[in-house]
């Protein structure tokens, strides 16, 4: 196997035996990236110059004999929408396409901490809106398992470049399945903690109340372990939870135990109606098939406001982003529209021509929808029902966690499907997330991990858990993964393109020009 298609937790081992120095590491995975990133299209901004500085400080401070964090000197990418310092962080989006943050995400103050190597910002949906990275305003992403399909969105971009071996691991965001909904479509792990477990200080927001941060990974011990570093009470955040699930962070290692025995997991049949694919439907059952082989007690229970989650997202989460999104006006920081004749705008003409053409189509769709929503004679008829609608649905959840310890679904209706095959029917693009987007909605953890293929494209099993119970969803999700070759598996995507080199979009410079 070569050293990009291994694990961080193997990566970890080889650097912490002495058989490779980080700065190695880092080499190959840059190679990795060289070759196959003009097909993958996976990053926005490399930065390679960076990660080789801070792989040798890593190698220096292992030569010294420095007790160092586990992962130290293992490379990892991050989604465009965390702010990194000096690094250019555009949320793939024109209207931040030349915005350098002063400041880092708490989460890539972790990490950095821990002595992780930053490769770059990755792709993704404008603002994180959209379910296959085709609404980036620079380019598409493409599947390293099937280059003419989407990886899913928004975290397109990290899911592809974990599963292409151009980053061992990756940090995304999920308001509605957009951590997991990329890793089923990408074959890979990616969960999404509990709302509150994991600061969202220094993401550019999208739904404040639906965000969360987490991570991208190719098995669960990683997915545990990166858990490990970003999870903790942030006082700059104020939805950081600092209740009794936070006051200290446990080590997620301890929970793959690879024992499930006795465990009941609960299996909504609303789940399985119209609109599932059937050859994804048939690996799911059979991995509940696997899970009661593992000694899990599988039962069928019932989610009766299943059917009402992707309507009241839809008011909900474009609700906030109209607020979110109203302070990119030109005046503050991004992009600003200029009068082509070299002459000023009236304060309404900059406003509108400045949203106007930063803006991608489907921002714009949803800060309408939400502005609408928000709107004076309708509020109460749409959005205040929308609210009321989620309570029923975090009803739900607690009704079934009160006889189970998790429920388990498919992560998404459909294998990864082509690209440009729903741009143009957005409801259509938005079911992509009807099994991901109640989690949200109840703040609740959940994790989508490798279950089989269809065709030869990945197929992925969602867990959900109630809240703080990510040690025993990826206590599962790793009894699960042992008893099946999946996470094993890598995309087949060929090195040995004689590629054009990513430093187009200035590998070397952390502004990362297009």
């Amino acid at each position: 196997m070569e050293i990009y298609d291994l694990t961080a937790h193997e990566l970890a081992d080889l650097l912490q035996r002495g058989e490779m120095t980080s700065e190695e590491v880092t080499g190959a995975i840059f190679q990795r990236i060289h070759d196959v990133e003009p097909d993958i299209q996976a990053y926005v901004t490399i930065t390679e110059e960076q990660a080789y500085e801070a792989a040798r400080q890593v190698d220096g401070e292992r030569r010294q004999g420095k007790d160092l964090p586990y992962l130290a000197g293992v490379p990892a990418g991050l989604k465009d929408v965390l702010c990194t310092r000096g690094i250019r962080t555009t949320c793939s989006s024109r209207m931040l396409e030349h915005f350098i943050p002063p400041y880092s995400a708490t989460v890539v103050e972790k990490l950095a901490a821990a002595g992780a190597v930053f490769t770059g910002k990755l792709n993704m949906d404008e603002f994180a809106m959209g379910s296959s990275t085709e609404n980036s305003a620079f380019f598409p992403t493409h599947n390293p398992w099937d280059l003419s399909r989407v990886p899913g969105g928004s975290s397109g971009g990290p899911a592809a470049a974990v599963a292409a071996g151009e980053a061992p691991y990756a940090l995304g965001t999920d308001t509605g399945g957009s951590i997991r909904q990329p890793a089923s479509l990408c074959g890979i792990v990616g969960l999404k903690p509990t709302y509150g477990l994991v600061s969202r200080y220094g993401m550019v927001a999208f739904a404040s109340s639906l965000d969360q941060i987490g991570p991208m990974t190719k098995d669960v011990r990683d997915c545990a372990l990166v858990l490990n570093l970003i999870a903790g009470y942030d006082p700059l955040d104020s939805t950081s939870a600092p209740g009794a699930g936070l006051g200290a962070v446990p080590d997620y290692t301890a929970f793959l135990t690879g024992e499930i025995r006795g465990l009941r997991i609960g299996v909504p049949r609303e789940f399985f109606g119209d609109g599932l694919d059937s050859a994804v439907a048939e690996a799911v059952k059979a991995s509940l098939g696997k899970l009661a082989g593992l000694g899990a007690v599988v039962d069928e229970c019932s989610f009766p406001h299943a059917e009402y989650s992707v309507p009241c997202y839809y008011l909900i989460a474009p609700a906030e982003a109209s607020s979110n999104l109203a302070r990119y006006d030109g005046v503050h920081y991004g992009y600003r529209a200029v009068a082509e004749n070299g002459g000023a705008y009236d304060l309404m003409e900059m406003y509108t021509n400045t949203r106007s053409q930063g803006f991608g189509a489907e921002v714009k769709r949803r800060i309408m929808l939400g502005t609408y929503a928000l709107s004076s004679g309708y509020y109460d008829a749409y959005y205040l029902q929308a609210l009321k609608l989620r309570t029923l649905i975090r009803d739900d959840f607690n009704r079934l966690f009160d006889q189970f310890d998790a429920i388990v679904s498919p992560t998404s209706p459909t294998p990864p499907f082509r690209l440009g095959e729903k741009s143009d029917d957005p409801l259509s693009m938005y079911l992509s997330d009807v099994y991901t987007i109640p989690v949200n909605l109840a703040g609740i953890p959940a994790i989508s991990i490798p279950c089989g293929y269809t065709d030869g494209l990945p197929v992925g099993l969602q867990l959900m858990g109630p809240v703080f119970s990510e040690g025993t969803l990826l206590r599962i999700a790793h009894a699960f993964e042992q008893d099946t070759p999946y996470h094993q598996d890598r995309a087949p995507l060929k090195r040995g393109h004689a590629a054009v080199s990513p430093a187009g979009r200035e590998g070397g410079d952390s502004h990362g020009r297009l």
